[in-house]
């Protein structure tokens, strides 16, 4: 770890029932994901056609606007020490059969606190801005800074790479 990068990967986060349950909430038939035709603010021209996701923001604007706001709170954010919460922003990133790269981005840009947790396995992931792959695994949390630079990319190996992106003081 580059001493300049500050982040901590913790695996099987969750109790396995907890997991379960967050698991099944996002990936049930009728989980409503929405369409997002680019993947960072800072997406250029020339970034791959394939570069989309789908989003569901579960907590932001300083309330609730999911109805899976209460099971997430209970089985994933209760586990996590918050003082303000930012945002809770589910993320389906599809398999588009090419590993897309995406832009590099600060999701705010002023310090803060983040963590991105892992709904299933797959070859995608999360880069930080030294270059360090961090491997999308079932119920492995990322805390790191989000203020710094990073980018995620897709997967290849799996329908999608699915995760909850955090943003917290």
């Amino acid at each position: 770890m580059n001493k300049d990068i500050n982040y901590k990967v913790i695996d099987n986060f969750l109790s396995k029932e907890k997991f379960n349950l967050v698991y099944d909430c996002l990936t049930e038939d009728n989980f409503p994901w929405y369409f997002q035709k680019n993947i960072s603010f800072y997406q250029n021209k020339k970034t791959s056609s394939h570069n989309f996701y789908m989003t569901h923001r579960i907590y932001d604007e300083q309330r609730p606007l999911s109805n899976h706001f209460e099971l997430i709170e209970k089985n994933l954010l209760e586990s996590i020490y918050v003082k303000c919460l930012i945002r809770i922003k589910a993320n389906l990133y599809p398999n588009n059969k090419i590993v897309d790269c995406n832009e590099r981005h600060s999701d705010y840009n002023f310090k803060h606190k983040g963590a991105i947790f892992s709904i299933n396995t797959n070859n995608g992931g999360t880069i930080l801005k030294d270059n360090t792959k961090i491997k999308s695994v079932a119920n492995r949390i990322l805390f790191f800074d989000p203020s710094e630079l990073h980018d995620s990319y897709n997967c290849t190996d799996a329908k999608a790479r699915i995760n909850i992106n955090l943003n917290f003081m």
